[in-house]
């Protein structure tokens, strides 16, 4: 049982969880919603107990200008349609421009217990770019899972 604690791979399942949101200040993606990849929860090779959406992103913003990223989990019985929040929106992370304009990089993470999930869910997201038209960002996501209700082989 000790060497399953030194090896965490052998513990968790992973899924690739959003296509690269992209969003300009003031134009396209800005504070606009964003429904991740749909990922089937019978797919995984055990059925997971929780999730954990590990959040990455990157913004270039002008001096003081911040990028604020939201997020919610969302589930379904069905895999294209009937979404309702698991895990409702709220504010996960804020990067905020340095003196004189920089790139900015951060990471934020949302999980929940599956316990009462439905056999779909995704992750969505809603960068809000503060600057008027010229900051970007480009936000991505994976899924992990853990909690089997059984060990992995």
């Amino acid at each position: 049982m000790n060497s399953l604690l030194r090896d965490i791979a052998s513990l968790l399942a992973v899924a690739f969880a959003s296509d690269g949101v992209s969003a300009t200040a003031g134009g396209a993606g800005d504070n606009t919603e964003a429904p991740g990849t749909v990922i089937d929860l019978l797919a995984l090779p055990s059925r997971a107990e929780s999730v954990m959406f590990a959040i990455t992103a990157r913004s270039t913003l002008a001096a003081t200008a911040t990028l604020s990223l939201t997020a919610k989990i969302e589930h379904s019985d069905q895999s294209g349609a009937g979404f309702t929040d698991l895990v409702p929106a709220a504010s996960f992370l804020t990067l905020t421009g340095g003196a004189g304009g920089s790139t900015e990089r951060g990471v934020a993470k949302v999980g929940v217990s599956l316990e009462y999930a439905k056999r779909y869910i995704r992750v969505s997201l809603k960068p809000d770019l503060s600057a008027g038209a010229t900051d970007t960002a480009v936000i991505d996501a994976i899924a992990i899972f853990g909690g089997s209700a059984r060990t992995p082989v």
